[in-house]
């Protein structure tokens, strides 16, 4: 078996199936090194995903019978770290809450991936990625004036909230292990997550630097300069021109009228030019307008399908995309200069534990 590659080599992580976030998150770990032994229940989690579940070794295990929480006690006794997206409480009532958990292994770094947290008032109630941005106030910040809001799919709570905080949490967690010889609980909460996000917004908002309104926010696709637009084709463009040199570079290349190039922050008269740069581009297919505006400072993209997104240039030219298991799947990321991750191959479940137990990890040594 081929060593595995990444700054993660040599962790191990059990990962209780979950949805989401939890998945998502045992994802980024395993495509930089660390071994991940997935327990499923019966059925799967109901969103397969041969992309989010890749890299691990699976097992399905009851783990409400006695012989099903045996075999977690001992999974968890080897390992780094765990994942379990249940919601609070649940995993306690199985007799695998992070007290029983931690004294059986007190370097074990306990990962708790909800909603709302592990307490508060609504930590027991069933909630989705557009409750969670909602009561965060992104929701509220996206979309068009005196319309309803539009949630950004699940990008910005299950996985911008969720996943990468609590992966950003384990791997600090593993870091402080090293000084102290102990594990601890991360609990990631997605509320918690996307208001850190929106940490920038509310700095900003409260030295008057930008406006959530959305008829006056720059970054919520109203501005002229900052928005889409369709093409002849039907096609899409996306405009990003928030400097002022860019935005008079994009004028000028475009043809719109040089009066626009006065008073670009002042919203008042964002509609009006919105819909002439709306009569603009309408007027060229996209192909076109890329022939003339990529690679120049104006900040303008084509507006993509995710089945193109490999076929691109700028995405082959990074190799953004890898074949694997006959499919195009995105590289793992970030990328390391000296310990690059790649995309894990399949384990058996069974093989993985054997050479747990044959093999103390290294990161479970005790400290001196």
């Amino acid at each position: 078996m081929n060593p595995r590659k990444g700054p993660l080599a040599g962790i191990r992580i059990v990962e209780f199936a979950s949805i989401g976030p939890g998945p998502h998150c045992a994802m980024l770990l395993s495509d930089l090194g660390a071994e991940v032994l997935r327990i499923d229940r019966e059925g799967g989690n109901g969103w397969p995903n041969a992309i989010a579940d890749r890299g691990r070794a699976t097992t399905t295990v009851d783990i409400r019978t006695p012989e099903g929480k045996s075999f977690c006690l001992e999974a968890c006794d080897m390992a780094d770290m765990i994942i379990e997206g249940f919601r609070p409480g649940v995993m306690e009532r199985l007799g695998l809450g992070p007290d029983v958990l931690l004294e059986r292994n007190s370097r074990l770094i306990y990962g708790r991936m909800t909603g709302w947290g592990q307490d508060g008032p609504l930590a027991q109630t069933a909630g989705h990625d557009i409750n969670y941005i909602a009561l965060a106030g992104a929701l509220d910040a996206i979309g068009e004036p005196g319309r309803r809001s539009i949630p950004p799919l699940n990008l910005l709570g299950d996985f911008g909230g969720g996943s990468m905080f609590l992966a950003f949490g384990l791997v600090a967690a593993l870091y402080e292990r090293e000084r102290s010889g102990r594990g601890q609980v991360v609990d990631a909460a997605i509320v918690d997550g996307v208001s850190s996000l929106m940490s920038f917004f509310g700095g900003l908002r409260q030295n008057g630097k930008i406006s959530l309104e959305r008829s006056e926010n720059v970054l919520a696709g109203n501005a002229p300069f900052y928005r889409t637009y369709l093409c002849k084709d039907g096609r899409e463009i996306a405009v990003g021109a928030l400097e002022e040199k860019f935005y008079t570079q994009l004028i000028t290349m475009i043809g719109a009228p040089a009066d626009f190039l006065a008073e670009q922050y002042d919203c008042s008269n964002w509609e009006d030019r919105a819909e002439r740069l709306a009569e603009i581009f309408a007027q060229r297919n996209l192909a076109d307008w890329m022939s003339l505006l990529e690679g120049k400072d104006v900040c303008v993209t084509p507006v993509i399908k995710l089945s193109e997104v490999q076929d691109h240039h700028h995405m082959k030219a990074r190799s953004a995309y890898v074949d694997k298991d006959c499919n195009a799947q995105c590289a793992p990321a970030p990328r390391f200069s000296r310990t690059p991750g790649e995309i894990q191959c399949p384990r058996v479940a069974s093989e993985l534990l054997d050479r747990w137990r044959s093999a103390p990890s290294r990161c479970n040594a005790n400290s001196d």
